[in-house]
Parts: structure tokens; sequence; C-alpha cells
């Protein structure tokens, strides 16, 4: 039985405010019930490590980066590490080509300046006046900020269901597609064109993504590079490494080193 939806949206938001802002700071392992607003919502972490639950998959959100959320997706909230929160929730009428999806963003120096001003605005924020100006240029801002690779799709398949459930819970299981495809009792072409059809990526891309999202919450909770490389799957560090150097641009050892202050 699937957990109930809580529609929740902040206080004094009303239909005449098109913005409201939120700071909160939260405990690791802190995670909020499945919920949706009528709003969407921009969540920006100065520090800390989240991970989103949707419907369509989960996002990871590493420190000072950003999440988009739209109106009316449920969706889960869980601190992966102490984090310091800051969001802000726009009305439908101001999201104009906004994303609909969910979509991970870097955060350039101007767009953190901007949420973080904009988190600062006392309601109500009204049509043309400074503060709606202010959101006009946040949300204009985001359509040129990076997408970042850090979804993990849900396949909607009941046979890849079990099989994505057990690699996420033991990424290290080395079994290769035609193992799995014949634990499935299909053939390799079959899982592969699935695979495909319900996430968008073959089997070994979406192994590999699930691998980099159990090695982020790994090493926001501390763990040694060592440590999350080996439970991971990879055969050593070094390889662990470089694919997340490939992904990223820098060494796990220090992407989680630059934190906002706000």
């Amino acid at each position: 039985m699937s957990a109930p939806i809580e529609d929740i949206d902040p206080p004094l938001l009303s239909s005449h405010t098109l913005m409201i802002g939120k700071s909160q700071d939260y405990p690791a392992g802190y995670a909020t019930a499945r919920h949706t607003h009528s709003t969407a919502q921009i969540l920006y972490g100065s520090s800390g490590v989240i991970r989103i639950i949707t419907p369509r998959g989960q996002w990871i959100v590493p420190p000072t980066r950003a999440i988009y959320i739209p109106p009316g997706h449920w969706h889960e909230v869980h601190m992966l590490s102490p984090a310091r929160i800051r969001s802000v929730y726009v009305q439908r009428p101001a999201l104009g080509g906004m994303p609909t999806q969910c979509c991970v963003l870097a955060v350039t120096p101007l767009w953190r300046e901007l949420l973080l001003a904009a988190v600062r605005i006392p309601p109500p924020v009204l049509p043309d006046t400074r503060a709606a100006r202010l959101l006009a240029l946040l949300l204009e801002e985001v359509e040129v900020l990076e997408t970042l690779p850090l979804a993990l799709p849900t396949p909607d398949d009941e046979l890849l269901a079990p099989l994505c459930r057990l690699l996420q819970s033991q990424p290290d299981d080395s079994r290769s597609s035609e193992d799995w495809a014949a634990w499935l009792g299909v053939d390799v072409r079959t899982l592969q064109r699935r695979f495909i059809r319900a996430t968008g990526m073959n089997f070994g891309a979406w192994r590999r993504q699930a691998r980099l999202m159990h090695a982020l919450a790994q090493l926001a909770s501390g763990a040694r590079v060592l440590d999350v490389a080996l439970e991971a799957g990879y055969a050593s560090p070094s390889a662990f490494t470089a694919m997340f150097r490939r992904q990223f641009g820098v060494a796990p050892s220090v992407f989680f080193e630059a934190e906002a202050l706000c």
C-alpha cells in the first residue's frame, strides 16, 4: 500500500502572492512525509546532501546545487547529512517556460545571490513590484543553468522493478546483463529494449547511475572513498575516481568541500 500524499503549501501563500521564501536547517536523517504543493518549489542546499524521491525516480542534490520541483508533483525530501535548505515557492502564473519535470541545477554565483535575496523577501510578493522583478530574473536565469545528471529513473515496468530494487540495495553485484536476463526469464535484447523504453537508459547506463547515486549518499555520510568504491562495485578506488571525474570534473574527495555561507 502506497504512502498517503499530503497537500502542503507554505503559510501566508495566497492567490495574490507570486512567491514566498523559506529557510530551515535540518539534521541528518530527517525526512518529510510524501507531499505535494500547488506551487513550484526551487530548493537550494547551501550545505548538506539531499535525496528527493518522486514517482518518476530519485534525485541526489549535493551542496551548493538546487532542484526544481514542478507544481503538483508528489515528493519526499530526505536529508543524507545535516542540511541548510533555502526554498522559494512560486505560483503557476509566474512560471512561464519553466521545466515540466524535476531537475538538479548547477548554481552560478549570480543565481545563488538572487535565490538568497528572494528567500529574505517578506510576503506578500505582488505583481509589478521590485520583488516581482527579482523573481522574474531568478526564473529567467534558471533557463541558462546547467542540468546535472543526478537522476535515477524508476521504471514503471513490473518485470524490471524487482531487478532495479535489488541493484539499488546491492550495487556491487557484478552479474552481466545476460545473467540478469536469464534470471528474469527473457533474452538480453528484450531486457535492453524494456530498460530503454521504461527509463531512457540501457541496462548498463542505469546500473552505473544507480552506483553513482549510492556512492554520493555514502560520501555524504562521511564514508571513505576506498569503502565507497568497493561497496559501489568498482574494482579499485582509482576506477571509481576516474568515473567520478568524468561525471563532475573533480575527485570525490573534494566534491563536498565547497559549501556556500548564507
